[in-house]
């Protein structure tokens, strides 16, 4: 009876154990979700994971358009057909933040994220006023033949800081843009890729010299808009989060 009983036991600590765990794995794992720390670090998502709320058209507003959610991720549809194309706009604009996010694209893609984006009628293109966090798949031509067009640069000024492979075709990476004041930090996989401060000469001698140069609202601001650009190749988005600094 004593060994039936010490049996019993057993197994219903090693149940509890493994419920515990499975519902804490749960709660930390799941797409789309932040974990008790990241809300008491003052983390908020930028996707929910079901539904566009937060983001829309650039210059378009809320129209139905080739962005999707599918399967808990932000998808753009490659396919170029009646639905409305275009780069998808954060509803807020923010200055001093801490942005996450994951991304996976197809083969040969070729995306980027933009930041300090002003949204006017009189500026056509998310790019033409906001820097872009380049998003490449290894494939892609320019992986190879421009190192400034690599993923995790500040796209077509620099190439990275230091080295780092992004992950293939369908997988996910992770990275991370930080802000303070316009100083700003890349990161990609975990390694830092860029780093600039838009208020700087350099930076401004950088633009001056580049092909951004005849868009007279490129990289002269330090708050706005993040856009996720739309492409002809297919790109994904998910565990989009920010921190207010």
């Amino acid at each position: 009876m004593k060994n039936r009983l010490k049996y019993l036991f057993t197994l219903l600590g090693i149940t509890t154990y493994l419920l515990t765990s499975c519902n804490t794995s749960t709660q930390e794992d799941v797409p789309n979700q932040l974990t008790s720390q990241e809300k008491e670090d003052g983390w908020q998502l930028l996707f929910d994971g079901t539904s566009l709320e937060g983001w829309h058209l650039y210059n378009r507003g809320e129209v139905p358009s080739a962005w999707t959610v599918q399967n808990g991720e932000l998808y753009c549809q490659p396919i170029f057909d009646t639905t409305a194309h275009g780069d998808l706009v954060s509803d807020q604009a923010f200055k001093n933040y801490e942005l996450a996010f994951e991304w996976k694209i197809s083969e040969g893609g070729n995306s980027g994220v933009f930041i300090n984006v002003l949204e006017r009628e009189d500026i056509p293109t998310t790019w033409s006023s906001g820097p872009e966090y380049q998003l490449l798949d290894k494939a892609h031509p320019d992986y190879e033949m421009s190192p400034a067009k690599r993923p995790g640069t500040l796209f077509n000024f620099y190439p990275p800081l230091n080295p780092v492979e992004p992950k293939p075709a369908g997988e996910w990476n992770q990275s991370r843009i930080k802000q303070v004041d316009g100083k700003v930090e890349f990161y990609l996989n975990g390694v830092l890729t860029a780093q600039e401060d838009f208020n700087s000469d350099h930076w401004k001698e950088s633009v001056a010299s580049s092909g951004f140069k005849t868009f007279p609202e490129f990289g002269k601001h330090i708050e706005g808009h993040i856009a996720l650009q739309d492409w002809s190749k297919g790109i994904s988005f998910r565990n989009l989060k920010i921190k207010t600094l």
